[in-house]
């Protein structure tokens, strides 16, 4: 019965591999978006800066394997060989959702992923234990679960969406009004006070998320606490000369290494703080095989309190997590769809939309167009005048083949991005809230771009509709984890090796399917490029082959032209509907 055991643990650290690989891929976007989307920086120059992030964020773990273990469930309640089907079947599960939004290109939590996966294996395995006991009732649930966790994790979760879109929009309104697009020139004099800001809060950041928690803090825990507000001074007093330094030897704007540290610092507060995510659980599952083996009890005996002490994290763990995290960066191909996805959310100006509008999204622009009409009525109009100046976009006349090297944003905007983000996750932090970075970083960029005028009256139906398909992704994420892991502890409990067996296999089956049609995809997706530049060669031929097309064709799209502007003039909603009909026909 032992190698049984010992055959699912072998089986753990092969997910756990897997698990890095898919993680990585979905979490990418967290600290890569800001600065590709921006152009600030050499692509490569941000792979390395984000690799050694990750390497010492991963080195220097948080310490926060112990959710793992005890922050969902009370490990005392289960047996050994309980224990081992909750891990496994929350493993399985987790490798298979996470590629499933991976394929997609939709950027989902691993937080809400395992949280709410070790929950709905805890709960099934409760429920197995409660309808198996004569004593035991539904009401009994409650002693085997964490509910006061779970529910801080819920709470912090929406209450994160909404106050890192909110204070990203802000932020981001309040830079543009003093930077203007045409930011060269006040940058002389106001890029060290923005320096010394923003580079103090990433550094902030970088101090409570990376080092509170580190083996390493207990010994200057008396230097830190309760000296927050001389560290923040000194700090902003340090990167403020040094901006001005930076600008006055180099000639660069501060910017660039502003975009640099934040980047940096986000990877390694994600591989810091999210690593849990990927091997807590089979590094649980360990120490739990090591506890029961030897103690020498039967695996259906031996209770699993071991949990609930602190255990140290092995170092040789975490330096090979680092390692495969950082390969998994440079060769995933699935990192550049799930990043591609948040930047053109994000983009400054019009381009090919991903997600189509629907009802809701048509609606809250509607309703927006409504408000911004009535404040115009209310702001006087030489106020008005001053900040619509402050937003105008500077013209860039490019060939339309080369308008794609265009930056999806500009470097102010990537800056608060990363500032912002690296404030609210330290603040949070700071109060002990559980939240997603991912929901953090996507709803700050989404914010940041709204107040950018990002979103034009044309896009703005479809960004709307991107960002309510990724919030619905992260909330059905939570609900199929949950649903999706019991139903996995379930079946191994009924099921034994055998169950264990067949999903794994499946599970290897999924992967493999996955990663095949999503390397088709890209690979047909550069084909139509090719042949959209071979087409371009041969005008005259396609000119010649479809003249007759496009003669019929003229007089209709003039009158649906006609139609269409003059509703878009009059919004009048009917108009643009009947216009639509018009074309479908």
């Amino acid at each position: 019965m032992e190698n049984i055991y010992l055959i699912m643990i072998i089986a753990l650290v092969v997910l756990a591999v897997a698990d890095l690989v898919v993680g990585v891929s979905n979490d990418a976007v967290n600290f890569l978006n800001s600065a590709i989307g921006s152009k600030a920086i050499p692509f490569r120059t941000i792979m390395i800066v984000a690799s050694l992030g990750i390497f010492f964020g991963a080195v220097f773990s948080s310490g926060m394997m112990e959710v793992a273990r005890k922050g969902i469930f009370v490990p005392g309640e289960f047996m050994f060989n309980e224990i081992m089907i909750i891990f496994m079947a929350v493993m399985i599960t987790d490798i298979l959702l996470l590629d499933f939004f991976n394929t997609l290109g939709m950027p989902t939590s691993t937080t809400v992923s395992i949280v709410f996966e070790l929950l709905g294996a805890a709960v099934a395995m409760a429920l197995i234990k409660i309808g198996a006991s004569d004593t035991q009732t539904f009401s009994d649930l409650a002693t085997y679960i964490n509910t006061k966790k779970a529910t801080e994790i819920i709470l912090g979760i929406l209450l994160s969406v909404v106050f890192a879109f909110s204070i990203g929009a802000l932020v981001q309104y309040i830079s543009r009004l003093i930077f203007s697009f045409q930011y060269d020139k006040k940058i002389k004099y106001l890029g060290a006070l923005f320096g010394g800001g923003a580079l103090t809060a990433i550094t902030y950041f970088i101090f409570m998320k990376g080092l509170k928690g580190t083996p390493y803090y207990d010994q200057v825990k008396g230097l830190l606490e309760g000296n927050e507000v001389m560290i923040i001074v000194i700090s902003f007093l340090f990167w403020a000369i040094l901006s001005q330094i930076y600008m006055g030897v180099l000639k660069k704007n501060i910017f660039i290494p502003i975009i640099a540290i934040g980047t940096f610092g986000l990877a390694l507060a994600f591989a810091g703080n999210d690593l849990v995510n990927f091997i807590g659980v089979p590094m649980a599952a360990w120490h739990s095989y090591e506890a029961w083996t030897a103690s020498g009890v039967d695996a259906t005996a031996f209770s699993m309190e071991v949990l609930d002490k602190k255990v140290p994290t092995e170092p040789l763990l975490l330096f090979i997590a680092g390692g495969i995290m950082v390969l998994t960066l440079w060769f995933s191909k699935k990192a550049r769809t799930v990043t591609d996805t948040e930047i053109g959310l994000a983009r400054q100006g019009e381009g090919v939309e991903k997600f189509q509008p629907n009802s809701l999204s048509r609606a809250v622009v509607r309703f927006t167009l409504m408000v911004s009409k009535y404040s115009a009525t209310v702001i006087p109009s030489s106020v008005l005048n001053g900040i619509n100046k402050q937003f105008e976009k500077p013209v860039v006349a490019l060939p339309k083949g080369k308008m794609h090297e265009l930056p999806a944003f500009d470097q102010v905007r990537a800056s608060v991005n990363l500032m912002v983000a690296g404030v609210l996750i330290s603040i949070a932090t700071s109060m002990k809230l559980p939240l997603s970075t991912t929901y953090v970083t996507f709803m700050v960029a989404m914010g940041t771009s709204l107040a950018d005028r990002a979103w034009g009256s044309e896009s703005a139906v479809y960004r709307v509709a991107g960002v309510f398909n990724v919030i619905g992704g992260w909330f059905g994420t939570a609900l199929i984890a949950f649903m999706a892991a019991g139903t996995m502890a379930l079946l191994i409990n009924l099921g034994g090796a055998a169950a264990i067996a067949v999903l794994l296999l499946f599970a290897i089956l999924l992967l493999a399917r996955n990663y095949i049609k999503h390397d088709q995809r890209s690979k047909d997706s550069k084909a139509e490029d090719r042949l959209s530049k071979s087409e371009s060669n041969s005008i005259k031929g396609v000119i010649e082959e479809s003249a007759d097309n496009i003669s019929k064709a003229l007089k209709r799209v003039s009158k649906i032209n006609e139609t269409t502007i003059m509703s878009l003039i009059d919004q009048d909603l009917t108009g643009l509907t009947k216009a639509k009909a018009t074309v479908v026909k």
